[in-house]
């Protein structure tokens, strides 16, 4: 399949015009010079550096493959057909059934987005973080903040790396701790079941059998199991702990999970979230 340099760049620039840096998670900022997302910011979101967007949108450059376009596809908020239109375009194959469906559908990012007043994030069947809105970011850290293979809840919790930015910590007691890792084991032992030849979660299981200990235990001990709603604790460095409703809200068509936190109204934690709106994203360093 020969690639359509020329087209793709179009295609590139017209869709990165279209996102706002608010509907990515970003914060808008003053004093912008383009209508949309500026190179770097569509760089972070994807993962690659600000010159490879340059040299694509310019038709030149290297050949993209097909986790740089499935990264930029999902930066760019494409939907599908979108999507497979740029995946010819690059002359690859557009993704095929059988494999973990890593593209968010423009309606469920609109719906985390109108969730203004709640922290919720999207998640791929393999624990991927997809898509996040600006309360989820200032809940838990700066996602944008993170490298892309590191935006994942099992390579978090079982793979910490001393250079990750600081984030909030998630888990409360040990007791919590070693029931939401279970929980997270058997949901990932499921996924295998059903996604047998997708590469990335081959890749995913290896690094964590490799690098964890407790995971390998845990995967020796733990039968499959689905992820379900729970109470979670995060301490956030500013507003301490909290102890907040996670609801995981199933997306059949694509697989996927819709995280979203809550309170009840009234309680301190709700007191925590509307404040936590007014903070916004911000660097994430212990109260003084």
């Amino acid at each position: 399949m020969k690639a359509n340099r020329t087209e793709l760049a179009r295609a590139i620039k017209r869709a990165r015009d279209r996102v706002r840096p608010e509907d990515a998670g970003l914060p808008a900022g003053q004093h912008r010079r383009v209508p949309g997302l500026r190179r770097e910011e569509l760089a972070m979101l994807a993962g690659i550096s600000a010159d490879y967007v340059v040299r694509l949108e310019q038709g030149r450059g290297p050949h993209p493959s097909d986790q740089v376009l499935t990264a930029l596809c999902r930066a760019l908020r494409l939907d599908a057909d979108e999507r497979d239109h740029v995946f010819h375009l690059a002359g690859v194959a557009p993704p095929h059934s059988g494999l973990i469906d890593l593209h968010v559908r423009p309606s469920v990012l609109r719906l985390i987005d109108r969730m203004q007043d709640l922290p919720a994030l999207v998640m791929s069947a393999k624990g991927d973080v997809l898509a996040w809105n600006a309360m989820s970011s200032a809940l838990h850290g700066d996602w944008s903040a993170l490298r892309p293979e590191r935006r994942n809840q099992l390579r978090l919790r079982f793979l910490p790396d001393p250079t990750d930015p600081p984030r909030s910590k998630v888990g409360g007691t040990p007791e919590e701790r070693s029931a939401t890792a279970a929980q997270s084991v058997a949901n990932l032992r499921a996924v295998a079941g059903r996604y047998p030849e997708d590469p990335g979660l081959a890749r995913l299981l290896e690094e964590l059998r490799r690098g964890s200990a407790e995971f390998r235990e845990l995967w020796a001990d733990t039968d499959a199991g689905s992820w379900r709603s729970h109470t979670k604790t995060v301490e956030h460095p500013t507003l301490g702990v909290l102890r907040l409703e996670c609801d995981s809200l199933h997306v059949p068509d694509v697989d996927q999970k819709l995280l979203a936190y809550s309170a009840a109204p009234g309680s301190p934690e709700a007191d925590a979230l509307a404040l936590l709106r007014v903070l916004g994203t911000q660097e994430l360093t212990p109260a003084r």
